[in-house]
């Protein structure tokens, strides 16, 4: 039998790699020096985004020692998956916060984090506002991200991966990789997107499902629109996607 849900929070609450701090609209940010209070170094902050289990914060912080990993969600008990298995680990560069996607610029100060990575986001195909890629969330995105940082998009999803060719053509942004079939490349610049696999990538990849994955860097000036285009809704949801509200990313 698994962990009861209340000992996962106890748990949460006492590991060292993992911040809770309350935030509500309106209250003042509540933001800490990530680089200097909680790494204790200057490598790159890099944030995965409704990291669900966390194992692909995990793994990429094995793979690349050099970098500094944060996992955010909002889902503790899910979160717990990871932040134990890096504590146990004695892991150094890996951390968890667990707040709502939507207030991330409250927790980070303005260039504190060089990429995000969106893995296996909820694709949101009814409201604009909740995709990971929207406006709506890329303004939030410039507020802590380095003048030019990387967004990386890596989905099942090809309603999701559409709308974000469209945003950025709509917005006049180049994508610096761009493909719809991950695992058919062989090239060096898509190894990290390879490099490591969360549970539902793996699970989407059996049935048949091409992995899609684009980056593209965000520049701080300019303004943002919506694509005005019609995409067609993934078909597949309906023996496969779990019903997900708000911002989870579903691992």
């Amino acid at each position: 039998m698994g962990k009861g849900k209340l000992a996962k929070f106890a748990d949460m609450a006492a590991n060292p790699l993992v911040v809770e701090r309350p935030y509500r609209p309106g209250d003042e940010p509540v933001r800490m020096d990530w680089h200097e209070e909680f790494f204790h170094n200057d490598n790159p902050i890099i944030l995965e985004l409704g990291c669900g289990r966390g194992e692909y914060t995990v793994g990429m912080g094995r793979l690349y020692p050099h970098n500094n990993y944060i996992g955010v969600d909002i889902k503790g008990a899910r979160m717990w998956t990871g932040a134990q298995e890096a504590m146990h680990e004695g892991m150094k560069n890996v951390g968890f916060l667990r707040t709502n996607i939507e207030f991330i610029d409250k927790f980070f100060s303005p260039g504190e984090v060089s990429e995000i990575w969106l893995t296996f986001s909820d694709p949101q195909m009814k409201k604009a506002t909740k995709r990971l890629t929207s406006t709506y969330f890329l303004q939030r995105y410039r507020h802590i991200l380095k003048d030019g940082g990387i967004i990386h998009l890596k989905t099942d999803s090809n309603f999701l991966f559409t709308y974000t060719e469209e945003m950025l053509k709509a917005n006049n942004l180049v994508p610096m990789i761009c493909t719809r079939s991950l695992y058919a490349e062989t090239s060096e610049e898509t190894a990290e997107a390879r490099s490591r696999q969360t549970y539902y990538e793996e699970m989407w990849r059996s049935r048949g499902i091409d992995i899609k994955y684009l980056s593209f860097r965000l520049p701080q000036e300019g303004g943002l629109v919506e694509p005005d285009v019609e995409i067609p809704f993934d078909e597949y949801r309906s023996y496969g996607r779990n019903k997900r509200s708000g911002n989870d990313s579903g691992k």
